[in-house]
């Protein structure tokens, strides 16, 4: 295509130029391009997309499409939760509930307090909620703020148990069902023995523990409520594991959620308090759909999504030192072109070619002093430093990958090189980047 910087390239661009073999069943460009792939389809009556960003990621690109277009399912009902709603403005209560749909929240859960009853304000907001077209649960065990929430048209309540189980004919939302004390499932079996009594629809709620408070043992507990009954609705509030371990949500999530896939646990309950578990919404959402996934296709959930993979790529795939020289040898132009590895930072242009892993002394042998230009080759050393200390992947010119979490970098105009009088064309072939 006489053009050696592949992001460069626009579908339109390509599509003034390509010569198509008669042969050609499916044209893929690279996924840098900027512009839609379908100019390429229409003009040239096949399939044309964009792969993968790196060249390196091809093979996977490859293998991993018929398994992309099966993925995205889940069969686990999210609940979000919103704590101690009475100490909120409504404006406060909607626009956290808001956040938590867009996030793939199911349900908005009104977690009520201790302190503070609902009485009076909850019938209002629950109204304005379901306005919005907003699934609800009410959390509290007080039977009046129960009644007041099914009144008021709340589709869960959390919870009912041996004590306030009384109210249960009086309800039209949907139960959860909790043992009297966590370790209690003789309570548990007699407050299920009487919803099945009322014939009513339930759900149960063994009760995940915190790690140091009975983790292991709880589990089991769940373990053993579906062998004694196969066939009910479960329930798991996760929260007590990503808000009281001090470990990226990603990872407790994930791994709760192949718990409940596995043991047909189709409702969990999460929220997002303490700061370390902002995300943990979306992240359970993405869980499930890949457990879900893992589940039916009967294989380890692993190369199909990485986006719950935050801090860690799912593979790096640094060029070698000798295929960055061969590249060195073959540029003619004065751009920087930046490449890392687990060890090295690499920049090189025409001229020279630098090999460091101190981002300071690297910037002052390429010698640039160009305001514009300085700018940009500190972005991205920094970058490149921070893929070489994680182990990430490092793209010129792209974000670094941090999962869902991958957010845009901000965009300029071209830095224009010093040796340059006018911005740079695809054509002549001298923007920044590789």
């Amino acid at each position: 295509m006489k053009i050696t910087v592949a992001a460069l390239m626009t579908p339109a661009w390509i599509a003034k130029r390509l010569e198509l073999p008669p042969d050609v069943t499916r044209i893929m460009i690279p996924g840098l391009c900027e512009g839609d792939s379908a100019v390429l389809s229409e003009q040239f009556g096949i399939p044309a997309e964009k792969g993968p960003g790196d060249l390196k990621r091809l093979p996977a690109f490859f293998g991993q499409a018929d398994a992309r277009s099966r993925y995205g399912a889940r069969d686990v009902r999210v609940f979000a939760e919103i704590n101690n709603v009475p100490r909120l403005t409504r404006e406060r209560i909607v626009e956290a509930a808001i956040y938590y749909r867009d996030a793939g929240a199911d349900v908005i859960d009104l977690g009520l307090s201790l302190d503070r009853n609902w009485l009076d304000e909850g019938p209002e907001v629950i109204a304005d909620l379901k306005a919005r077209g907003l699934t609800l649960s009410i959390d509290t065990l007080d039977p009046d703020e129960i009644l007041m929430a099914d009144a008021a048209g709340v589709d869960y309540v959390l919870s009912l148990n041996g004590q306030n189980r009384d109210i249960a004919h009086r309800l039209r939302a949907t139960p959860v069902l909790i043992p009297d004390t966590p370790d209690d499932l003789d309570s548990l079996d007699a407050t299920i023995a009487h919803l099945q009594g009322l014939g009513k629809p339930f759900l149960v709620d063994p009760i995940v523990e915190p790690i140091s408070s009975g983790f292991a043992a709880s589990l089991g507990r769940y373990l053993d409520v579906r062998r004694r009954h196969p066939d009910v609705e479960m329930f798991m509030g996760i929260g007590n594991l990503t808000e009281l371990t001090e470990a990226d949500t990603t990872g407790v999530t994930a791994l709760l959620l192949g718990f409940c896939q596995e043991l047909g646990i189709r409702n969990v309950l999460t929220t997002e308090v303490i700061d370390w578990a902002r995300g943990a919404v979306r992240e359970a959402v993405l869980a499930a759909q890949l457990m879900h996934f893992a589940l039916e296709e009967g294989t380890p959930p692993k190369h199909v999504d990485g986006r719950l993979l935050t801090i860690k790529d799912e593979e790096v795939r640094p060029y070698t030192e000798a295929e960055l020289r061969e590249l060195h040898a073959s540029i003619t132009d004065p751009n920087i072109r930046i490449f890392a590895d687990a060890d090295w930072i690499y920049a090189f242009n025409a001229e020279r070619f630098v090999k460091g892993t101190d981002i300071n002394q690297i910037f002052d042998e390429l010698g640039v002093d160009e305001h514009t230009h300085a700018f940009y080759l500190g972005k991205e050393l920094m970058k490149a430093s921070i893929a070489r200390g994680l182990g990430k992947n490092y793209r010129q010119e792209s974000p670094l990958d941090w999962g869902y979490l991958t957010f845009a970098e901000p965009r300029r105009e071209r830095v224009r090189l010093t040796a340059h009088e006018s911005k740079p064309s695809p054509d002549d072939e001298t923007e920044e980047g590789s």
